[in-house]
Formats: structure tokens, C-alpha cells, sequence
């Protein structure tokens, strides 16, 4: 049985919930204290890592679990060139326009902690460019997005009978829960050196499980109604990997492919879906504002967050646990009205947001 057409409001209310996480976890990770690469140069309280720790694992493959269970409901409604084209539009403009409107910002502060260029004089428009790739941010997801839903396009193909299709609709919760085991497999696979951020094996898996199973009516009403012992397992996992884990890199491979990390992800996951359909499935107008809104948010906060964490720390001096609340407060209050002002402006929203302007 697969989710009537209703709106599935605890599918849009994870999403912003996340998006908002996500801003929290970046102003706690550019000051991380073991070793993380980030753009600001300066170690603040070490014992504020625990929330890295505590949510990293599972913070992006949720994200492309619900784009997952999002293309299902697209492909519904679209065709496949319809759905091709919003994806370049609503993904690959932002991800490149983001990148040179935006990025820069992160390249510049970068620089003001390490000389990238070495000391050497550059034309302004190499430094601009090295600026622009330097800092390229959470944008990275649009493109990582595109690619998975290309990918789900050559399975349906392939698929064309929709033998996955059935065999995901006769599954049940235990096979979710066993699940787990494939999800670790793909931790493995399809990784970019270096660049630990693509992780191409575990989010292409993340996101068909969406499609696949989690747009299984059947399936989430399981997950609603085991919630507690989901949540329950999670946390206690959670704790427990914290413990275990705490100093060492959170970005590394030894972390990420570790079997107990995995569990802990995956586990969470189910928690997070159950739990939210159960309690966080619902609208109002804030929540309806926000909705419609996370995805610029999302887009627009880690330029405007390095900028201010570069201006706090350059010409306040106080105490380092106001420097994260100012950041904070001060990277959602200008997140906010930034994005607010980009939508005012035709070709900016349609450069960074995808938004194509109508008469």
C-alpha cells in the first residue's frame, strides 16, 4: 500500500526541522576542537563537539531519505522530462550560482586564517575563482541531489516492469530494520577522496530507500507504532558512540564506516520518521512560512555564518560561549531577512533559489 495523495506534513515539518538543525550543528562545528576542516581557523569549547558527534552520522542521510520519499510523490505527478527539468532548475542553478554569489564569502574568511595563496600577488580574478571553490559550503547537497535522482531515472528505466517497486511494497518492518546492514555496505562505496563530504554510496541508498519503502503507507505506520523503542535504542546509541568516539574526527572514514555508527544512524532514522509522523504531523502558518522557506535557509546561512563568526571574533572580545549564541541568533536573524530580500530580487531568486519569475 502506498501514501494517498493527503499532504504528509510530518515529511515537511522533518525537513525544516533538520534545515534549522543543521544551521545549529555548523555553529558548533566551525569551532570544533578535533581537527574538522572548516573555514574558521579558532577551536572553541571542546565539550560542545558532543552535538557533532551526536547528530553528523545521520544528519544528510535523512535529508536524502525525504528527497527520496519527495521524488516518489513527484514522479506521480510529472513526467520524466518535467521532473528533469525542474531538478536542473531547482538544483544545478542554485548549486553553481551559489557558488559564485555566495561561495566567495567563505574563501575570503578562509584566507584571513590561512594564506591560501601563499603570499603570492594574484589577479583579483584568481583570487576570486580560488575564493569561490575554497568556500563552496553545503551547496555541495544540490549537486549530490541531482545526481541521485538522475540515478533513480536510469533504475525506473531499467526497472520498467517496477519489480523493486513491488518487492518494496511487500516488505515489512523487520526487512526495514535488517536494512541497516546494506546501509553500512554502501557507507563503503562510491566515496571521493579527500572530499569526505561525497558519499555517494550511502546517500544514492538513502535516497531510494525514500522512494522505495518509506512512501510504503504500511511501512511508517510500523515505524509510528514502535516509535518509543526506536527512540529509545537511538538515544542510548547515540550516547554510547559519543562516548566511545568523543575527540576523534567525526568526518573521518573510521567513523563514518564504523558498524556501531551506522546502526546508530540508521536506527535514528526510523526514530525520527516514527516519532514525527505520530506527533509532528501537522500545519499552521509558521510552520507553513518556514516550509516554504527552509531550502533558502539552507542555501544562504553558511556564507552569512562564517562572515559574522569572522566579525564577532575579530572585533568582540567575550567570553567564547557568547560567541556562539551571538552566532547563532545573529546567522538565523540575517538568514532570514537575506533571504527575504534575494526573493524580492527577479533574477537573483531565480539564480539562487530556482525560482523561475512569472508575470
Amino acid at each position: 500500500m502506498e501514501m494517498d495523495n493527503k499532504r504528509k506534513y510530518y515529511i515537511d515539518n522533518i525537513r525544516l526541522s533538520i534545515v534549522v538543525l543543521v544551521i545549529v550543528y555548523h555553529v558548533v562545528y566551525v569551532f570544533n576542537s578535533v581537527g574538522v576542516a572548516r573555514h574558521i581557523d579558532v577551536t572553541g569549547i571542546p565539550q560542545f563537539d558532543v552535538l557533532c558527534y551526536f547528530v553528523y552520522p545521520w544528519l544528510m542521510t535523512i535529508l536524502f531519505l525525504l528527497a527520496g520519499v519527495s521524488s516518489h510523490f513527484a514522479l506521480q505527478k510529472r513526467t520524466v522530462g518535467k521532473f528533469v527539468k525542474e531538478r536542473f532548475w531547482k538544483l544545478i542553478i542554485p548549486f553553481i550560482c551559489g557558488i559564485f554569489i555566495l561561495g566567495w564569502i567563505n574563501g575570503w574568511v578562509l584566507n584571513h586564517y590561512v594564506d591560501i595563496f601563499g603570499g603570492n600577488p594574484l589577479p583579483v580574478v584568481i583570487k576570486y575563482i580560488v575564493y569561490c571553490f575554497a568556500g563552496m559550503g553545503p551547496v555541495w547537497f544540490l549537486f549530490q541531489l541531482f545526481i541521485v535522482s538522475m540515478v533513480l531515472l536510469l533504475i525506473r528505466k531499467i526497472d520498467k516492469n517496477d519489480r523493486l517497486g513491488t518487492l518494496a511494497r511487500k516488505s515489512n518492518l523487520i526487512i526495514v530494520i535488517i536494512a541497516v546492514l546494506p546501509f553500512w555496505g554502501t557507507s563503503f562505496l562510491l566515496n571521493v577522496p579527500v572530499i569526505t563530504v561525497f558519499r555517494n554510496g550511502i546517500y544514492l541508498f538513502s535516497f531510494l530507500m525514500g522512494y522505495y519503502f518509506f512512501s510504503n503507507e504500511k511501512i511508517i505506520d510500523m515505524l509510528e507504532k514502535y516509535r518509543f523503542w526506536f527512540l529509545s535504542f537511538a538515544v542510548s546509541l547515540g550516547i554510547l558512540t559519543t562516548y566511545l568516539f568523543y575527540g576523534k574526527s567525526f568526518v573521518d572514514n573510521t567513523f563514518l564506516q564504523h558498524p556501531l555508527i551506522n546502526l546508530y544512524s540508521w536506527i535514528m532514522m526510523l526514530a525520527i520518521v516514527g516519532c514525527s509522523k505520530k506527533y509532528f504531523n501537522y500545519s499552521n502558518k509558521i510552520l507553513e512560512y518556514i516550509k516554504n522557506r527552509n531550502f533558502f535557509w539552507f542555501l544562504c546561512h553558511y556564507p552569512i555564518m562564517n562572515l559574522l563568526a569572522y566579525c564577532i571574533l575579530t572585533y568582540l572580545n567575550i567570553n567564547f560561549i557568547w560567541v556562539y549564541v551571538l552566532l547563532l541568533i545573529g546567522t538565523l536573524c540575517v538568514t532570514i531577512i537575506f533571504s527575504e530580500i534575494i526573493r524580492l530580487v527577479p533574477l537573483l531568486r531565480t539564480l539562487l533559489f530556482g525560482i523561475k519569475n512569472t508575470k
